[in-house]
């Protein structure tokens, strides 16, 4: 025997949304340890404690109802959360600006564009590209957050994989854009 949705879609109070709250409470936390201290394995470790309540409201959405106030509420953490670690590593010299910015105005454009869009009463679920370029920029935060890992060669690893994902940040808002214009 099969039960619905233990929420509705208007639901506010609920644990995913709970979990996508302490993701929003702990990412400034998180980015002004970054800015003041750098690299270490406290802020790695830090880093996938707040990535696992990623995974985690996400799961329990699934099994106890997705609402619209989740919808807005998750990627809006996920996009502090990535924005501000990577604009804290430019901050400390670890990631150049220019990359980073790029990708800023995507996701921005992105959370505007999914407001507008939400006031509306329509949603723009992730794509797979989209959730790629997730993918690819938590890579970078990782990387740029393992103590030790400098030097020249990790280093133009690293603004590589940034550059890459610069790139599938752009063709993936490009993708929105044409699928939703």
């Amino acid at each position: 025997m099969s039960s619905g949705p233990t929420f509705g879609p208007t639901a506010l109070a609920t644990p995913a949304n709970a979990l996508t709250v302490i993701r929003l409470v702990i990412a400034p936390i998180l980015i002004v340890l970054l800015m003041v201290s750098g690299r270490s394995w406290l802020l790695l470790g830090l880093w996938f404690l707040v990535a696992a309540t990623d995974l985690a409201d996400g799961w329990v959405a699934r099994r106890q109802g997705t609402t619209t106030s989740g919808a807005f509420l998750d990627p809006l953490a996920d996009k502090v959360l990535v924005l501000g670690a990577l604009g804290a590593l430019v901050f400390r010299s670890i990631l150049p600006l220019l990359p980073v910015l790029l990708i800023a105005i995507r996701e921005i454009a992105m959370s505007v564009y999914r407001s507008v869009v939400g006031r509306k009463g329509r949603s723009v679920p992730a794509k797979p590209l989209g959730k790629a370029k997730a993918w690819v920029q938590d890579a970078v935060v990782v990387l740029a957050l393992v103590p030790g890992f400098g030097g020249p060669l990790p280093h133009a690893m690293l603004v590589v994989l940034l550059w890459l994902a610069v790139a599938i940040t752009l063709v993936s808002g490009a993708q929105y854009w044409l699928a939703h214009r």
